[in-house]
């Protein structure tokens, strides 16, 4: 019989957190997540998502067995900017069991609803500033640092509750067989028509970090309030997101844009850190997970561009291509073998047509759906 339980406590807690290394445990393409960052990530008072939202976890059990779980998540400040009555769900993971998924949402449903919530979005991990979408192409792959991985029947279960397509999210990936000298060559004519509008390029000053920080995130709040779901990120989100990048952060990845000395755009490319945590059993630093991450981060041979953009009043002047020609040259040489740029909404012409103009490959796609709610 299965049976839904509301997470509480350290030990459910734990069993959520643990629940996809059983469901995974025969998949080589399975990443584990850090347990120490899930637990944070979902406490109260820990993460500041929780100071202006909430959600409520969920275990569903079968013969004191755990199957499945999923997180209710209300946020706040997306139904308030975006002026909605939304609600998400997010950490959906499952056995392949009808059933079990419907009682799942079921819950879920029942905990938004009495919210007021009118539609339910997912799976989206808090915002879409977090992980989100599920996996519907490109299993043949690990997940790269901070993308989302799934069963391929997951789809199936989803859309067999009455969810149906939001919008896809692509990844694409670019080899170092693709590289060529041509984005090179733009690049360098392109800085220097920059500079002629007093328009620069450098490196992120690890050294100066903390006011780095708050340029880039008021170009991150301004380039991409107009981006499907977008909720800007607040202070303490944005600082908690960036103590923890800063830890694996390269700064000849992380550049920043300026306009007499202003920050207008920045590019942030951070190392496939999954390289190293796919061997990382259960997301566990000790005893081993902590040797494992130190020794081997020298062996990354590939990184993620995790953010581009520009505020919208700078774009079509090139600086993306200077960007892009930037990350391919230190990529060059630091002997980097792919690149993934994730995740572009499918209709974001002008993002998917530069990635594509540098022989990136779609290689992986995200679905996001939806679904209208009817009070129970």
């Amino acid at each position: 019989m299965i049976q839904i339980v509301p997470v509480s406590g350290k030990q459910q807690l734990k069993a959520f957190i643990d629940f996809p290394h059983e469901l995974y445990k025969h998949d080589q393409h399975y990443v584990p997540e850090l347990f120490i960052a899930q637990r944070d990530l979902l406490s109260p008072g820990k993460h500041p998502f929780h100071n202006h939202s909430s959600l409520q976890l969920f275990l569903a059990y079968n013969n004191n067995k755990v199957v499945g779980r999923i997180a209710a998540i209300l946020n706040n400040n997306h139904n308030v900017f975006n002026n909605t009555k939304d609600g998400f769900f997010g950490f959906f993971d499952c056995e392949s069991d009808d059933a079990i998924a419907q009682a799942l949402f079921t819950e879920a449903e029942k905990w938004l609803i009495s919210k007021g919530v009118k539609t339910i979005i997912g799976p989206v991990n808090f915002s879409t500033n977090e992980t989100c979408g599920m996996l519907v192409e490109g299993y043949d792959a690990p997940p790269v640092a901070m993308m989302s991985y799934n069963k391929a029947y997951y789809n199936t279960l989803v859309e067999g509750n009455g969810f149906s397509k939001k919008t896809d999210l692509i990844a694409y990936q670019i080899s170092s067989e693709s590289f060529n000298d041509k984005p090179l060559a733009l690049m360098n004519l392109l800085a220097e028509r920059l500079k002629h509008k007093n328009i620069t390029l450098r490196k992120v000053n690890m050294k100066n970090f903390r006011k780095e920080v708050d340029g880039i995130r008021d170009v991150y709040n301004r380039a991409w309030d107009k981006n499907l779901g977008f909720v800007p990120m607040t202070n303490d989100e944005f600082d908690y997101l960036a103590k923890d990048l800063k830890l694996i952060l390269d700064p000849d990845f992380c550049m920043v844009a300026e306009h007499d000395g202003k920050p207008i755009g920045f590019s942030l490319c951070i190392p496939d850190i999954n390289q190293v945590l796919i061997k990382i059993k259960r997301g566990r630093l000790l005893p081993t997970g902590l040797f494992k991450l130190l020794t081997q981060r020298k062996k990354i041979n590939g990184i993620r561009v995790i953010a581009l953009g520009v505020l919208e009043e700078y774009r079509k002047l090139g600086i993306e291509a200077v960007f892009y020609g930037s990350i391919i040259q230190n990529g060059m040489k630091k002997n980097m073998k792919t690149a993934e740029a994730s995740w572009i909404l499918e209709d974001n012409f002008l993002m998917n047509k530069a990635i594509q103009n540098i022989n990136g490959v779609p290689y992986k796609r995200y679905r996001i759906y939806e679904k209208q709610l009817n009070e129970r």
